[in-house]
């Protein structure tokens, strides 16, 4: 079939538009790029768009990396995405699995009541009371234990339990399996997709987050790095990453640090991303439509 000129036009112009938006939004991410690698005085000289590093210079890179807040502040978020995905997934999946089940008492009811919690909320100063009557303040299981199951992570898991054959279920039991056996080894591997949305959402919630930390850590040794990023970038505090620098070059090298500090805090999410990307749309899918 011949394709009309007018359907070429709409392809064309379809093009030029997505083109134009893929420029449009990954355009700020080249900047951070193109400022963290400026010579700082060329970069504050610089006016306009920034379409390549003014100069280049890694100095801004080796403060990042040679200050001792920010190492430790990576290896804390480590530790909290780490643990605390492992820790989701496992609270989730159990989760999802048992309100998943046609056999269950009240499941209806205990479904009604988990969705109420996505709309209303007991309020700040209850939770912070919670979580210090726990003696969790000031340790990272703050960060984990709080935000075990998050709601629409567990109803788009449940969905795609829900998928799952009953007859393949039923047939382990009958041969013996019980819950947790049909969960971790018939369930969870038939729903690998899905289970990467898990790994993508929750990583990415807690290598961002920052409110809770804020909260309760008051240890410096424990802030992750999203609140060193914070005492950085919104506090300006850039003093302690500039001892031994000039007088004179402190403010401009402070510059180009954030953006430096930008990059190494951004890297490691968008180096995941595309190894989960495959699972995505798929996951989504699956968890969200039941058929």
């Amino acid at each position: 079939m011949k394709t009309s000129i007018s359907r070429k036009g709409f392809i064309v112009a379809n093009v030029l538009i997505l083109l134009l938006l893929s420029l449009v939004t990954a355009y700020p991410i080249l900047y951070v790029l193109f400022a963290s690698l400026s010579n700082p005085a060329d970069y504050l000289a610089h006016q306009g768009l920034l379409l390549k590093p003014a100069g280049f210079s890694l100095e801004a890179y080796n403060l990042v990396l040679e200050n001792r807040m920010i190492m430790s502040g990576y290896l804390n978020t480590i530790i909290i995405v780490v643990t605390g995905v492992t820790f989701n997934l496992f609270m989730t999946s159990l989760g999802a699995y048992f309100l998943s089940r046609n056999n269950v008492l009240w499941r209806n009811p205990i479904m009604m009541i988990i969705v109420f919690t996505m709309f209303f909320g007991g309020g700040l100063v209850p939770y912070y009371l919670t979580v210090k009557g726990l003696h969790l303040d000031n340790t990272l299981l703050a960060l984990i234990i709080p935000t075990a199951v998050n709601t629409f992570n567990l109803i788009l898991m449940r969905t795609s339990f829900m998928n799952i054959p009953e007859e393949i279920i039923e047939s382990s039991t009958m041969d013996g399996a019980t819950h947790l056996t049909v969960l971790f080894k018939i369930v969870l591997p038939l729903s690998l997709p899905v289970l990467a949305v898990m790994v993508l959402y929750y990583g990415v919630g807690h290598w961002n987050a920052w409110f809770n930390a804020m909260l309760f850590i008051r240890d410096r040794d424990l802030y992750p790095l999203q609140l060193v990023l914070r005492e950085i970038l919104v506090q300006n505090n850039t003093e302690a990453m500039l001892v031994g620098t000039d007088s004179f070059d402190k403010g401009l090298v402070a510059e180009t640090l954030k953006y430096a500090v930008i990059i190494v805090a951004t890297v490691p999410i968008l180096a995941l991303y595309p190894f989960l990307q495959r699972y995505f749309v798929k996951g989504m899918m699956i968890g969200a439509l039941k058929g």
